[in-house]
């Protein structure tokens, strides 16, 4: 298994499918669907992120952001990818993979975001569970890890629903819209999703 990246690495640059989504890295071309896509989502999605900021909505800010998650995949510390609805190739949301590491740890973050246009239709779940065998498979961790708000009903029901566990409450975790927020830890080990395709038909 891989425990480091480089450009050749299919592990760290690769095309993810789990119906009704694909998943593939974020490029240059994709800023205006993306930008269109989180600007109509703002009041869903501030609720639950970092405070936005108007140079974030610039091309020239996605650029960087994707030289850095460039930079991350190449040394083997992370994925983004963006998430298409496979029918028409329309942007959906986002996945993340980060903070991985190796050693005795082998363990990932799990992030993501869905557009407000696309909530409460499987994509979300579809592609988590995407990263997730990816993660478990391709990179070969031990233990991925989520967090949300407690309010975020829908956050934690699409977690439970591809097999997290909640191991409790970590106070002021993140700062969401400008202000320390008390989230919830979910976790998965590989045990458990090796539990999970044993169990699925």
């Amino acid at each position: 298994m891989f425990l480091t990246s480089s450009p050749s690495n299919p592990a760290f640059n690769p095309v993810l499918v789990h119906e009704p989504v694909m998943l593939r890295a974020a490029a240059a071309s994709d800023f205006a669907e993306w930008a269109d896509l989180r600007e109509k989502s703002r009041a869903h999605l501030t609720r639950w992120e970092e405070a936005w900021t108007p140079e974030q909505a610039t091309a020239a800010s996605f650029r960087r952001r994707l030289r850095t998650y460039d930079a991350d995949r190449r040394r083997g510390g992370g994925l983004f990818l963006l998430a298409f609805r496979r029918a028409d190739r329309a942007m959906v949301g986002g996945v993340t993979l980060s903070n991985i590491r190796y050693g005795a740890s082998r363990s990932g973050l799990i992030g993501y975001w869905i557009g407000a246009p696309f909530v409460r239709q499987g994509y979300g779940s579809a592609a988590v569970k995407a990263l997730i065998a990816h993660a478990m498979e391709a990179i070969a961790l031990n233990r991925l890890v989520a967090a949300c708000q407690p309010e975020n009903a829908a956050s934690q029901k699409l977690l439970e629903g591809c097999g997290f566990t909640d191991e409790g409450l970590a106070r002021d975790y993140l700062k969401i819209n400008g202000a320390w927020r008390d989230h919830r830890i979910f976790a998965l080990t590989a045990a458990d999703y090796e539990a999970i395709k044993v169990k699925s038909p």
